[in-house]
């Protein structure tokens, strides 16, 4: 492809040839790139000039532009962009074809989950770029409806292995997406002097010197500004030189477009009036509803003026305003009564349209009106039911502002906040909840509110007073038999005590009020309560309840994950990654990615605490799901998860972004920092280890043990003690560890769960004198560590270790080389040398490290590769992934060469045992 532009912009040749550079770099990779800067200084121009060069160069080009007036209608930019696509909906996998055209409205099909949507938007992209590279055009982002958008990001995320390009324009200041992440934001500026006068010259070569050099200096490089102000010198207008030369560019053009709209005849004024507040592009409705305000305005030919003097332009049976300054102008403009009038009109013309004709109800209501308030609330009922949550949420904020009944607007508040949460937009959740928080509400609506104001951050708050007074709210629903509001703020108010204690009597508050519900003892809320609560002391309790249910919990994925947290709480992680699984499969199917983000987090800990390490796959999808749906907290534990896994690898640096990452999430959500800070400190302390830096590890586990540190983590330190254990032994800490192993013990009782067993009989045996440790290694190697290898392999290796140093070195070589075996083939390298350095004091040689061909994938390759293996086609992995089938097969074009393979039917023998079946299913 060439890189020269195809039209020539005044001043913009450089600023369009970088970005057909990174246009043509497509075809090595998708990319997204946005354009920022005040309105006129030619965004719109560059775009279209792209899109020009784009075209020539064989390029499917796709475009939009977003509006004001028709930001409240779900998904009409999307359709706007989508609609040469669409004919090819039928080639979408049945739930994504579905939501797809429901969103538009084209069928009747209910859209359980908006990533279906964005899916669905995804794929008919990525089957166009097969084709032929394709640009996605995107003017005026800012002014797009809400639905739209989302789904735009969704896809920015997820364009780096597709041949697209996707460039929007925006506003400064009001930037829809702004994490650089998703798209890297390129600022236009005003034009240079000389690029100015070249401009101002070729469109008004014959202005008087003094008026010319006016123009220049207060259109600031403005691109519209020198146009517009150009055209309203030469007809006599003002605006373009006020007496205030202080004043903005965008004031000066909105003061010449209004002095323009005031030359205009009554009926060409109403039909630009009410063409600032269509949301649509159809003539004849605003001919229509003109008519009603001016009977002269009726006729297309009335529109003539306004045409005339560049306020409206029209091709066929559609119309268009020029730039958004008109249209905010003209809406400005309006006296508040004349404004509903024009709306009123709107609504009565588009009567056969029932969402744009409530919107226009709405907007032209002067005050207060059930009638219209009910019928919003319908329409976001129905959006809702599209996919539209964003509008659906919009549409009950205005029904509430309608409402003439303060509970009833209370109540639609609520409803809205709901839907915010289920958006991941805490600071609306935040300020609609402001809103009501002062509200007279029925405890019910007040228990709701409650609820919300601290559900967003597991962490949110864990002052026992915020905790007691949920607990107190629980009770009260509980008595007005409604055990599934009471439990829902029990789970809330039990997560919080989870992220940082507040204390025995809190804790033993949560647990008496969830066992006052009238719900069985086995019902998995009430488990998840008492798992997130007491733990400890009510483990054998909990796992008793949990051995009652079945791996798929009785069909129910919803319960399935509520029981996988309960049995990761008591450490019966082993059950846990079984209900998790189970929970996460559901998820996944159902597109809710926010409570698959959590499901794959805690999974991957509990993998972790297992010796499973392919939870780098759990923890790595977790990390991006948890940053792309807005859970800080789950994507810092995710991110920890995934240092750990790479300090038990060898791949360790004491400044790791990730964990960095974490520990700043930490810092700025306080209520959740212990958990977090304990699980850093774990991941320090085992790379540590690793490293044979036994007493900085002992330093960094430590922590965890200590109430007055940020750190200090009660049910965390069963999971840490086994590695403050080992580094207690070579750093001569021995007397200090024993004591906290009988503090860990008698919080552990008598009848600990899987995890909690496994680290206490280690950490016996690694702590004992002379005389007990050898019986101590063979009941622990007997014990519950036994089916998991990264355990056994832990015990071996101190239990040779130990032997070695009594001078039982014969003994000692077996178990030594098991655990080396077992370290090699798990990717823990620095355990296998460390293993390998006790074989060699022993005298043992020749010893070389197995190559793992896995080392070479990251998590999201591995992931890939091992689903490819299991026989999956492309699209299916990507519906498991939510990415591209195309994507897909990037991925394993690249994957294939790194495990030195050439067909999928290969990746079985270099991923898959011998017995040809994989790890559990991602």
């Amino acid at each position: 492809m060439t890189n020269t532009p195809g039209p020539r912009l005044v001043g913009r040749d450089d600023e369009l040839r970088a970005l057909v550079e990174r246009l043509d770099g497509v075809q090595l990779g998708g990319v997204a790139l946005g354009l920022v800067g005040e309105p006129g200084v030619g965004k719109s121009a560059l775009l279209a000039g792209l899109a020009e060069h784009a075209r020539e160069s064989g390029f499917r080009v796709l475009t939009a532009r977003g509006a004001r007036s028709e930001s409240h209608l779900p998904f009409a930019a999307l359709h706007q962009l989508l609609r040469p696509l669409l004919p090819r909906a039928d080639r979408l996998p049945d739930r994504q074809r579905e939501a797809l055209l429901a969103c538009f409205a084209m069928t009747d099909a209910r859209v359980d989950n908006p990533f279906f949507i964005a899916l669905a938007v995804l794929e008919l992209l990525a089957d166009a770029a097969a084709e032929a590279p394709v640009l996605v055009g995107l003017d005026d982002l800012h002014r797009m409806d809400r639905p739209t958008v989302e789904v735009l990001v969704f896809v920015a995320r997820r364009i780096g292995g597709e041949r697209i390009a996707l460039v929007c324009a925006a506003r400064p200041g009001i930037l829809p997406v702004d994490d650089d992440e998703t798209v890297t934001w390129i600022g236009v500026e005003g034009l240079d002097g000389p690029a100015s006068a070249a401009l101002l010259d070729e469109h008004a070569p014959h202005l008087a010197p003094p008026l010319r050099a006016r123009i220049l200096r207060h259109a600031e490089g403005n691109p519209l500004g020198l146009l517009e102000l150009a055209v309203a010198a030469g007809s006599g207008g003002h605006g373009w030189a006020d007496p205030d030369d202080d004043l903005p560019m965008t004031t000066r053009l909105e003061r010449a477009y209004a002095a323009r709209a005031d030359e205009l005849d009554a009926a060409a004024r109403a039909i630009v009036d009410v063409a600032a507040l269509d949301d649509g592009d159809d003539i004849g409705d605003v001919l229509a509803a003109a008519e009603i305000l001016q009977p002269a305005a009726g006729q297309l030919a009335a529109a003539a003026p306004a045409v005339d003097l560049g306020l409206l332009t029209m091709v066929g049976e559609t119309y268009r305003i020029p730039h958004p300054l008109v249209a905010s102008t003209l809406r400005h403009a309006l006296s508040p009564a004349a404004r509903r009038d024009a709306h009123a009109a709107l609504a009565r013309v588009l009567a056969a349209d029932p969402d744009r004709a409530v919107w226009h109800r709405a907007s032209a209501a002067p005050g207060p009106d059930e009638q219209v308030a009910a019928e919003l609330e319908r329409a976001a009922t129905g959006a809702h039911r599209r996919g539209a949550v964003s509008t659906a949420l919009a549409w009950l904020e205005r029904a509430a502002a309608l409402s003439p009944d303060p509970q009833t607007r209370a109540a639609r508040l609520i409803g809205a906040a709901e839907l915010g949460y289920e958006l991941g937009r805490f600071a609306q959740v935040e300020q609609i909840a402001g809103q009501v928080s002062g509200m007279d509400l029925p405890p019910r609506e007040r228990s709701r509110l409650t609820w919300l104001e601290g559900a967003f951050h597991d962490g949110s708050t864990s002052e026992p007073a915020e905790i007691r007074h949920l607990v107190e709210l629980a009770r009260r629903a509980a008595v007005d038999d409604d055990a599934d509001l009471a439990m829902q703020l029990l789970v809330g108010a039990a997560r919080r005590v989870w992220w940082r204690d507040p204390g025995e009597s809190v804790r033993e508050d949560i647990v008496g009020a969830a066992r006052e519900v009238p719900l069985p003892g086995g019902d998995p809320r009430v488990l998840a309560v008492l798992g997130l609560s007491e733990s400890l002391t009510l483990a054998p309790t909990i796992v008793a309840e949990l051995e009652r249910w079945p791996a798929d919990a009785g069909g129910r994925p919803d319960l399935a994950g509520l029981l996988g947290i309960a049995a990761f709480c008591v450490g019966d992680f082993a059950r846990a990654e079984v209900f998790l699984s189970t929970a996460i499969t559901a998820l996944r199917a159902q597109g809710r990615l926010s409570l698959l983000a959590e499901a794959l987090a805690i999974r991957s800990w509990a993998e972790i605490n297992l010796g499973v390490f392919d939870a780098s796959r759990s923890a790595d999808e977790a990390r991006r799901l948890g940053d792309e749906t807005g859970q800080a907290v789950w994507a810092a534990t995710a991110r920890v998860a995934v240092t750990v896994i790479e300090a038990l690898g060898g791949r360790w640096d004491v400044r790791h972004p990730l964990l960095a990452e974490a520990e700043d999430t930490a810092v700025r959500t306080p209520n959740a920092s212990s958990s977090l800070l304990a699980a850093a400190q774990l991941a320090r302390g085992v790379a540590a280890l690793g490293a044979e830096r036994p007493e900085p590890a002992f330093g960094e586990l430590h922590r965890v043990f200590v109430p007055t540190d940020p750190a200090c983590q009660r049910v965390q330190q069963l999971w840490t003690i086994s590695y403050l254990a080992d580094a207690a032994v070579h750093a001569d800490r021995r007397e200090e560890a024993l004591s906290l192993l009988d503090g860990v013990e008698r919080s552990a009782g008598p009848d600990p769960a899987l995890g909690p067993t496994i680290a206490l009989q280690y950490s016996r045996a690694v702590l004992a004198d002379h005389d007990s440790a050898d019986e101590l290694f063979r009941t622990a190697l007997d014990g519950a560590a036994g089916p998991y290898p990264w355990h056994r392999a832990r015990l071996q290796l101190a239990h040779g270790s130990w032997l070695r140093r009594q001078r039982r070195t014969a003994e000692s070589r077996a178990p030594l080389r098991a655990a080396r075996s077992t370290f090699d083939a798990a990717g823990a390298h620095t355990w296998a040398l460390r293993a390998d350095r006790e074989l060699r004091a022993t005298g043992e040689r020749g010893w070389r490290p197995a190559r793992n061909l896995r080392d070479q994938l990251s998590p999201q390759e591995t992931q890939i590769a091992e689903l490819a293996a299991q026989g999956l086609s492309n699209r299916e992995i990507g519906q498991r992934l939510f990415l591209s089938h195309r994507t897909i097969g990037s991925h394993l074009y690249r994957i294939f060469p790194k495990l030195g393979v050439t067909s999928r039917g290969q990746l079985t023998t270099v991923l898959l045992g011998d017995d040809g079946h994989a790890p559990p299913a991602p």
